[in-house]
């Protein structure tokens, strides 16, 4: 008997003739390059992960899901999938407009006919599907300031899926590995979803998981978008392999998903147990705070430890698959083993790593002990994040005009030179406009435009091992969160907020500029007509007013130096 879970699922993509002539047609309609994370929904449309959608959500489609997590039609969706776009863009599309979906390459992937367009409360949609209108939430960053303030809705046409040229036999459609569930009869098939790399915690945790569903396991880490500051998917991949060999090759499989999570928890939890019926499952393992994103703006956690495990309960049935709690593993040294922590009488010795310390330990180069993790894991951490001491880093000074930034930034610059040992470049605003940004004004786009390209380049100097020091004004607080997600990927951001007082800099007012805005001959001049948002939680605050410029660059110095970047001794 084939379980229900193995018959093919329905894919969006057209026939190969129906695509060489839409390919043809494609050259007279609107396009839009997509943004990496609508590659990765894209992607999930056309080949039957993300079934039922058959394409972007309507607007109907839309408000059902926010509010409800329903469709129109009344099935169970809790996840918006919507083709954002700019507003120029949106200007001229009219319902019935046919447009290329192209990949950042310009390949053309999919055709899509909008159906709807519209603007949407942004502010409701986080409320309702992450709970808080938060920018500490990632996704409730990115969808008031990365995503596009028009969304559009309609079916595709896939013509051709995304290229990966990294892991290609490792990632599997659905209905590919439907195909291979039924090859190998396995009936049963509980998941494990992550996005971090395997320890033996992990390890354990599957094994029991497997045992209670008695169903083989696949390991299916997410490899699209995760949160800021995730070790990255290449480096997990190997992991993942390295640990593929302590199972029993015959009942455990790894698969590669090019999912863009949003870290939405409970609602998360059910979108991820929807995607994976879709790919043959039938047991799902849904963790301890299952996808969540860490603290919000006061401090606490935005999820309950157990709260998506409840909304999963609730909708079990629906879903299709089964959930396997996940138990919170700890190791119990007496018995030199991993025991769920519920079931551990009083008196014994129970050795536990977080995630922080860990990141601590490979930070500073101590050691990870083997009860922890696997050495082929540790190993392959450790070549992704060397010591502190001999990583990349990014001196971020921002604050008003004329509060010194500059002048510490060359001084710091000359006092990192004298030390040696990795190469240093200055970025200083004025240096940049002229190299890199001779085009822009001054206005809020073109601000935040440049301020962007800035911190591409000092990712850059960063990812490769060098120091880069930014001194630009930086006004406002998401393009400066931007810019640190950006240099955090390849190493340590480390923002100074010079904050000499308005009153201070005016008086120095070495260029005559706010002379000028005063007058109202310089417009959107930050502090005088334009906002300066102050950094909240910078890593160090320096007010130059009664300090000079050595005592200055001396106070980053020691800053670097307790940071474990560099070394005075």
């Amino acid at each position: 008997m084939t379980h229900p879970n193995q018959t093919p699922i329905p894919e969006l993509y057209v026939s190969a003739d129906a695509a060489a002539a839409l390919k043809d047609e494609a050259g007279a309609m609107p396009s839009w390059d997509l943004t990496p994370r609508q590659l990765c929904d894209l992607e999930l449309l056309m080949n039957g992960g993300f079934n039922p959608l058959k394409g972007f959500l309507t607007q109907a489609d839309y408000d059902g899901v926010v509010n409800d997590m329903r469709l129109t039609s009344g099935a169970l969706w809790p996840m918006p999938i919507n083709l954002d776009v700019s507003e120029k863009f949106a200007e001229g599309l009219e319902p019935g407009t046919d447009i290329a979906l192209r990949d950042q390459e310009g390949v053309i992937l999919a055709i899509m006919s909008v159906t709807d367009k519209w603007t949407p409360n942004k502010s409701l949609e986080a409320e309702k599907v992450f709970g808080a209108d938060d920018v500490a939430h990632p996704a409730v960053n990115y969808l008031h300031n990365v995503a596009g303030p028009v969304y559009l809705g309609g079916p595709i046409k896939g013509l051709q899926a995304p290229t990966h040229y990294d892991f290609r036999a490792r990632r599997n459609t659905p209905n590919e590995l439907r195909a291979m569930f039924k090859k190998l009869n396995w009936q049963r098939v509980v998941v494990f979803q992550t996005r971090n790399p395997l320890h033996r915690a992990h390890q354990e945790l599957t094994f029991r998981a497997a045992r209670e569903a008695q169903a083989n396991l696949m390991i299916h880490p997410v490899v699209g978008m995760t949160k800021p500051g995730d070790v990255d998917h290449f480096t997990r991949v190997r992991c993942y392999e390295a640990v593929l060999d302590k199972y029993p090759s015959a009942t455990t499989t790894l698969s590669l998903l090019n999912l863009a999570m949003r870290m939405a928890g409970p609602r998360e939890a059910v979108w991820h147990g929807l995607i994976r019926k879709n790919h043959g499952a039938t047991h799902f393992i849904v963790g301890r705070d299952h996808a969540g994103p860490g603290k919000n703006s006061a401090g606490e956690d935005f999820y309950g430890p157990y709260d998506a495990q409840d909304l999963f309960r609730q909708h079990q049935d629906e879903i299709g698959v089964e959930m396997v709690d996940f138990k919170h593993m700890v190791y119990v040294q007496e018995r030199a083993q991993y025991e769920p922590a519920d079931e551990i009488e009083e008196g014994v010795t129970v050795l536990n790593i977080s995630g922080t310390e860990l990141r601590r330990r490979l930070r500073e180069g101590l050691e990870i002990p083997e009860w922890f993790s696997f050495p082929e894991v540790v190993q392959e951490l450790r070549r992704n994040s060397p010591p502190r001491a001999k990583q990349g880093f990014t001196v971020f000074f921002t604050g008003l005009s004329g509060s010194g930034k500059s002048t510490v930034a060359n001084a710091l610059m000359v006092k990192l030179m004298e030390m040696g040992g990795r190469p240093v470049t200055l970025l200083d605003g004025d240096v940049v406009r002229k190299h890199l940004s001779s085009e822009l004004g001054f206005s809020k786009e073109h601000r935040d435009i440049n301020i962007k390209r800035i911190g591409y380049v000092a990712s850059e100097i960063t990812k490769n091992g060098g120091i880069a020091i930014c001194a630009p004004i930086a006004p406002y607080t998401a393009t400066r969160r931007a810019v640190r997600e950006m240099i955090e990927a390849g190493g340590a951001f480390v923002e100074v907020h010079v904050a000499t007082p308005l009153e201070e800099c005016e008086r120095r007012d070495r260029k005559g500029l706010y002379k000028l805005a005063r007058e109202g001959k310089i417009k959107e001049f930050t502090g005088i007509s334009d906002p300066y948002e102050e950094p909240k939680t910078p890593e160090l605050r320096l007010d130059t007013t009664d300090i000079d410029v050595d005592g200055a660059a001396h106070q980053v110095l020691l800053k670097l130096e307790g940071m474990g970047l560099i070394g005075l001794s």
